[in-house]
C-alpha cells in the first residue's frame, strides 16, 4: 500500500474537506481522537440552529439563508455529555491502533495485516490476546507455526485494550488537518514546551 497506513485507512469523506468542525463532548474532550470526531459544516450549523452544540471557535466562512446568516463553526461542544463506550469493539482498525500500526514482530510500519499468536490449526482462536498485526513479510514467515516453531518473537504481548488507552493512542496520531483553532481542544492536557 502506498502513502501512510494510517491516513489511507481512514477514508477522508469529501463533506469533510471543506470546513469540518470538531466536535468536543460536553467535558470539552474530542469524542474520538483517532478517527477525529468531524462533522461536515453542514451538520455543524444544524446542530446550532437545533441548540444541541454551542459554538467554541469558528472559521471565517459565512453561509446565509433568507432568514440568518452564521460564521461556520469551527469548534463546537454537545450541550448533553455522551457517555464513552466502555468496551472496545474487536476491529481490524482498534487492533492496529493498540498495536501502534506496528508489525509486532519486526516494528515494520507497512504493508500491515494481522496474525493469529497460536494459529487457528492449532486451536487458536480470534480474539485481543491471541491475534496481532503483523507486516506481510513476519506474517508469511510465521505461517501457521508457534512462535518457537517460527523462532520469532512478539515485542509486546497482545491483551485486551481499554477504550481509555486507545483514545490515548489516537491522540499521537493526528490527521493531515488540524485547524489551528482546534488545536487548544485537542491537547490541552498534554505537557507544554519549556
Amino acid at each position: 500500500m502506498d502513502g501512510d497506513f494510517r491516513t489511507d485507512f481512514v477514508r477522508d469523506p469529501v463533506a469533510l474537506r471543506q470546513f469540518p468542525a470538531l466536535v468536543l463532548n460536553a467535558d470539552y474532550r474530542p469524542l474520538s481522537y483517532y478517527p477525529l470526531s468531524l462533522w461536515p459544516w453542514q451538520d455543524a450549523v444544524k446542530a446550532v440552529f437545533l441548540d444541541r452544540v454551542d459554538i467554541l471557535a469558528e472559521y471565517d466562512h459565512v453561509v446565509r439563508s433568507q432568514l440568518m446568516e452564521i460564521r461556520v463553526p469551527s469548534v463546537v461542544v454537545l450541550r448533553e455529555y455522551v457517555k464513552p463506550r466502555k468496551r472496545v469493539a474487536f476491529t481490524r482498525f482498534n487492533l492496529f491502533l493498540r498495536d501502534e500500526f506496528s508489525c509486532q514482530y519486526c516494528g515494520a510500519k507497512h504493508d500491515l495485516t494481522f496474525d493469529h499468536v497460536l494459529p487457528r490449526k492449532l486451536g487458536g482462536v480470534t480474539s485481543w490476546e491471541n491475534v496481532v498485526a503483523a507486516c506481510a513479510p513476519c506474517n508469511l514467515r510465521k505461517g501457521s507455526k508457534t512462535l518457537r516453531e517460527s523462532g520469532m518473537k512478539l515485542r509486546t504481548q497482545p491483551t485486551r485494550p481499554e477504550s481509555e488507552q486507545l483514545r490515548n493512542l489516537g491522540r499521537r496520531f493526528p490527521p493531515n488537518h488540524l485547524h489551528d483553532s482546534w488545536l487548544d481542544y485537542l491537547y490541552w492536557d498534554t505537557e507544554l514546551d519549556a
